[in-house]
C-alpha cells in the first residue's frame, strides 16, 4: 500500500482521464465538496447537540472558501490552528479584563485587531484572519461568561479541523495543475505557430487577441510554482526557468511572425527556403511533443525531436553566416532566421528543463 502511494506520487507519472477532468472542473468539485462538508457538518452540530453549533458551521465556509491546493494545505492549516487557539485566548482575557474595567478591554481588542490587521497584510493572512474571527466569537459572549466563551472558542476550533479534513480530501495538487496548464500552453502556442505561418494563407491572420490570451494564461501559472515545488521538492528555481523560457517562446512566435508578414517581398523569399520551412515543421512538431510529455511524461518523442532539433539549430546558424550582405541584414529575412534560431534554442532549453521537472 506505501509502496503504491509512493508510485502515485512520481512527478512523472501520466495523468489519468480521471484527473484530468477533476483539474478542468476543479472549481465545481470544490463547490460540492464545500456543500458536503457544510451538510455532514450540520448534522454533526444537530446529533451531538453541541452549544453554540452555529460558530463550527461559519468557521468551516470561511475557512474553506479559498480552495487550497495539497502545497499549501499544511502551512495552512497550521496558520489556521495557531489563530483560532491565539484568538481564543485573546478573547478570553479580554472578557477576565471587562470585568476589571471596560476600556482596558477594549484597548486589548483594539491591540489585537491592529496586530491582525497587519499580518493579513503579510505572509500569514490566515492566521490573522483567524485570530481576528475567534476574538470577535468570543467576545460576543455574554460578560463575565466563561462557559459559553470557552464553548465557541472551541467550536471555532472544531470548525477549522474539519475544514481541513474537508480540505484534504481530493485535495488539488498544485504540480499537477501546473502540467496541464504547461501542455495547454505549448499546445497552443503550436496552434499559433501553424495559424501564423501556414503557407495556405494570402494575408497576415489576426492572432493578436489569442497571443494577448497565451500571455494571460502563462502569467497567472506563477502562481502554481511554490506550493508545485513544495509538493515535489524539486528547486523552484527550475519551475522559474519553464516560466520564464514559456513566456518568452511566447514573445519570440509573435515577433516571427510580425517578421513573416513584413512585407510581400520577403514573405515569398522566406517561403520557398527550404531550411526555413524545414525549420517550421520540425518546431511546431516539438511544441506538440513537449505538451504530450507535460501529460504523460514519456520522452522518446521528444529525445527524437531533440536531436534533429540540434541539426536544425546548425542549419540556422550556417545560414546566418552566409547572411553577410548589407542588404539581407536590413530586411526582416535577417530577423526572422535570426528568431528561427532563438526559438530553436529556448526550445531545447524547454525540453531538458521539463524532463528535469519530471526528473527524467
Amino acid at each position: 500500500m506505501i509502496l503504491s502511494r509512493k508510485a502515485n506520487l512520481r512527478p512523472d507519472k501520466p495523468i489519468s482521464n480521471i484527473e484530468f477532468w477533476f483539474y478542468r472542473h476543479y472549481r465545481s468539485v470544490h463547490g460540492v465538496r464545500i456543500a458536503i462538508a457544510f451538510l455532514l457538518t450540520f448534522l454533526l452540530v444537530r446529533l451531538t447537540g453541541i452549544p453554540e453549533g452555529t460558530w463550527p458551521l461559519i468557521t468551516l465556509v470561511v475557512v474553506m472558501g479559498p480552495i487550497s491546493t495539497w502545497g499549501n494545505v499544511f502551512p495552512r492549516a497550521i496558520q489556521r490552528i495557531c489563530g483560532t487557539f491565539a484568538g481564543s485566548i485573546s478573547g478570553l482575557i479580554a472578557l477576565k479584563l471587562e470585568m476589571m474595567s471596560l476600556p482596558v478591554m477594549l484597548a486589548w481588542c483594539g491591540i489585537v485587531m491592529m496586530v491582525c490587521g497587519y499580518l493579513t497584510l503579510g505572509k500569514h493572512p490566515y492566521m490573522a484572519l483567524l485570530i481576528g474571527i475567534t476574538l470577535s466569537v468570543v467576545v460576543g459572549a455574554p460578560a463575565g461568561d466563561f462557559t459559553v466563551a470557552l464553548w465557541r472558542g472551541g467550536d471555532v476550533i472544531l470548525g477549522s479541523l474539519l475544514a481541513l479534513l474537508f480540505s484534504a480530501i481530493w485535495a488539488q495538487r498544485a504540480y499537477t495543475h501546473w502540467r496541464i496548464q504547461l501542455s495547454d500552453s505549448l499546445a497552443e502556442i503550436a496552434k499559433i505557430y501553424h495559424a501564423g505561418f501556414s503557407p495556405n494563407l494570402i494575408e497576415k491572420p489576426r492572432l493578436k487577441k489569442p497571443l494577448g490570451k497565451l500571455l494571460t494564461n502563462v502569467v497567472k501559472m506563477r502562481a502554481l510554482l511554490v506550493p508545485a515545488s513544495k509538493e515535489t521538492r524539486i528547486p523552484k528555481s527550475v519551475f522559474e526557468a519553464i516560466q520564464t523560457i514559456n513566456r518568452n517562446m511566447v514573445n519570440t512566435v509573435e515577433m516571427q511572425i510580425e517578421a513573416w508578414w513584413a512585407s510581400r517581398e520577403t514573405h515569398l523569399i522566406l517561403l520557398n527556403a527550404p531550411t526555413l520551412r524545414r525549420t517550421q515543421q520540425m518546431t511546431e512538431k516539438t511544441l506538440h511533443a513537449l505538451s504530450a510529455l507535460a501529460l504523460r511524461g514519456e520522452t522518446d518523442e521528444v529525445v527524437a525531436n531533440s536531436h534533429e532539433l540540434t541539426e536544425i539549430t546548425r542549419e540556422l546558424k550556417q545560414l546566418i553566416a552566409d547572411a553577410g550582405s548589407e542588404r539581407l541584414e536590413e530586411t526582416p529575412i535577417y530577423g526572422y532566421v535570426w528568431l528561427s534560431l532563438e526559438l530553436a534554442k529556448q526550445l531545447e532549453r524547454m525540453t531538458d528543463l521539463i524532463r528535469l521537472a519530471l526528473r527524467k
